[in-house]
């Protein structure tokens, strides 16, 4: 029982440090976290829009965001390493903030989720779903959805290819929660297959055909007629 209260406890803290670096980072566009256990200590990997503003001038909030780490969250020995997000359009967590922004501005719902699947279906992704809930036209809650393309849900597929971010508008009536699903450029479904001829099989795996008579080709057997019956 102790290791389990270990593990939990282990893991509540780690959703806290993620849910302190996101308000930290806010202006510079957070993208995702990944806190790693190393001999030296703890690394924590966050990925941003624009890591200078992480980094700060001189490296000052960078390192006020580290003793934060080890003093406020007990990691020990703790060290920030900062990536960039190659394409803002295709992290689930950076175009749900956005979206959440976009509804706290004053667009209509509608027109901020179908601009948000348009950007993210053109920066080349096989799939976006957008769930936009809460308090969205009046007083009685309801759910809209906005979808695109390939989208799985369950199964391996989901936990390779589709990456989720979750961000919350607050608005005058409510908050409202927002859920975008992305499913990358290149994810290769199941039913994704591709049958070769023989010539372009032997030239893209020349290591399967080593050893094997394939210059000569096998006869080709003509269907003999079959006469009507008189």
């Amino acid at each position: 029982m102790a290791s389990e209260r270990k593990f939990v406890a282990e893991n509540v803290r780690r959703v806290l440090l993620k849910e302190y670096l996101m308000n930290e980072v806010k202006r510079a566009g957070f993208g995702g976290l990944d806190i790693k256990r190393t001999p030296m200590g703890t690394s924590v990997i966050l990925t941003t829009e624009r890591p200078g503003l992480v980094i700060g001038r001189k490296g000052q909030t960078i390192k006020n965001l580290t003793s934060a780490i080890e003093e406020k969250y007990g990691f020990e020995n703790p060290t920030i390493e900062v990536n960039e997000v190659k394409d803002p359009n295709l992290n689930a967590q950076i175009m749900a903030e956005k979206l959440a922004f976009s509804l706290e501005r004053g667009w209509h719902f509608r027109r901020a989720g179908h601009s948000a699947v348009r950007r993210i279906m053109e920066s080349g992704a096989k799939g976006c779903h957008i769930i936009v809930a809460g308090k969205l036209t009046g007083q009685r809650h309801r759910t809209e959805k906005f979808k695109d393309g390939y989208i799985k849900f369950c199964g391996e597929p989901k936990a390779n290819f589709m990456s989720r971010g979750y961000a919350v508008a607050k608005l005058k009536m409510g908050v409202i929660g927002v859920t975008v699903d992305i499913m990358q450029p290149g994810s290769r479904l199941p039913a994704d297959t591709t049958i070769l001829g023989k010539t372009d099989a032997m030239a893209k795996y020349p290591e399967l055909f080593a050893g094997m008579d394939v210059s000569a080709d096998e006869p080709v057997v003509e269907a003999e007629p079959v006469e009507e019956a008189q």
